[in-house]
């Protein structure tokens, strides 16, 4: 396989463990955040910015990068690396989650869906076939399957025929990959809140023996503590020897309650967005930096955080470029937050291989001020 996981240690307290995963651009130490760079750009940030982060692998959106620039314009140009000069793995998604999120109107049949585009209202369709071809011509290291991906709450019988329509997609798929021998392609697990339609989905998809497996519809509205419960239900169900990715996670508690469950990747637009709005994560909470009180704070924003912004800047300052509203405070602070979550990830790897992960997990808790159940953002 195209893809190879390598299992380095398990944690003797819980299912967390410490991998590395193989793709044609690089190796990547698990667990592993992934930054998304949406339109083929992490948002303000340049590649040196990213390698100094520590970024070894960004996501970029099917849907988006379809409609624009177009994935023919992206594969004339050498594939996805070569256009946005980016030298590490990418992993895409599918399309799948834009279609049912974005677009207002959608018609789902057996060959696909059809939907308006979210902004110019145009005559769109959308299928695993089509999906394929897309993240074929795009080139990235790590593609996913086109799936449904049904809101929440959702009753049993919908779901129920929604999981089924996914698991004949993801068969569909498999077949339409051209690309195997240098992308390796992911399924998804859907099932909602429903333990028989999570454990079902599951058991069906490893059947078909995809390179990596991902949990898709969770962050889409339900409690916190089903999160983990689907986490619960479905990490044992699948491999050991291949990559776990959940899908549109970008919460430090929410990665660490999914990494003592055994998950490797993470990816989120969380940080990035917030950055824009002036909220940032750190060691001790979020911070919201347009707020009067760091008026006159000359210390830096986070001083256990080892970034550029934090060692070059105040709390003072950063509020100063928001309220002037300066284009280099979205960049700080979006340097910041990335930083901070691949942090939170190496040290998680690092407390795993001296078997103290759950100790560790509990010190950011306590520092964040946060509940088992509590969402942080």
């Amino acid at each position: 396989m195209v893809i190879q996981y390598q299992l380095e240690k398990k944690s003797q307290e819980c299912s967390a463990r410490v991998g590395t995963i193989t793709t044609p651009h690089g190796t990547l130490k698990t667990p592993v955040f992934m930054a998304v760079g949406t339109q083929g750009t992490v948002k303000t940030l340049v590649k040196e910015e990213l390698h100094e982060i520590g970024s070894e692998i960004i996501l970029g959106n099917t849907y988006h990068l379809w409609n624009q620039p177009g994935h023919e314009i992206v594969k004339k140009a050498g594939g996805l690396h070569s256009f946005m000069n980016w030298d590490r793995s990418i992993l895409t998604d599918s399309g799948g989650f834009q279609v049912f999120s974005l677009a207002k109107l959608r018609d789902i049949h057996e060959e696909g869906v059809y939907f308006k585009h979210h902004k110019s209202g145009k005559q769109l369709f959308l299928s695993p076939e089509i999906s394929m071809e897309i993240q074929n011509a795009l080139g990235s290291d790590i593609i996913m399957s086109f799936d449904e991906c049904p809101p929440y709450p959702c009753t049993h019988e919908y779901m129920e025929k929604s999981v089924d329509r996914t698991l004949r997609w993801a068969k569909r798929c498999l077949d339409a990959h051209q690309n195997k021998e240098r992308q390796g392609l992911f399924g998804i697990v859907q099932g909602g809140e429903f333990e028989d339609l999570r454990k079902y989905c599951a058991h069906e998809l490893v059947k078909l023996s995809f390179d990596g497996y991902s949990i898709g519809g969770t962050s889409v509205g339900e409690p916190k503590e089903i999160q983990n419960q689907v986490l619960d239900w479905v990490v044992p169900i699948l491999p050991e020897d291949k990559p776990r990715y959940l899908m549109g996670v970008g919460s430090p508690g929410a990665i660490l309650d999914a990494i003592e469950r055994g998950v490797d990747m993470f990816d989120c637009v969380l940080p990035t967005r917030i950055a824009r709005h002036g909220t940032a994560m750190t060691s001790k909470g979020r911070v919201i930096i347009k707020n009067k009180e760091f008026e006159e704070d000359f210390t830096p924003l986070d001083m256990e955080c080892d970034c550029y912004c934090c060692k070059n800047y105040t709390k003072a300052y950063l509020r100063h470029l928001f309220k002037a509203n300066e284009m280099l405070g979205h960049r700080l602070l979006s340097i910041h937050n990335i930083r901070f979550l691949v942090h939170l990830t190496e040290e998680a790897r690092k407390a795993i291989l001296e078997d103290r992960f759950l100790s560790y997990k509990n010190e950011v808790y306590q520092k964040y001020g946060l509940n088992e159940n509590d969402k942080d953002f």
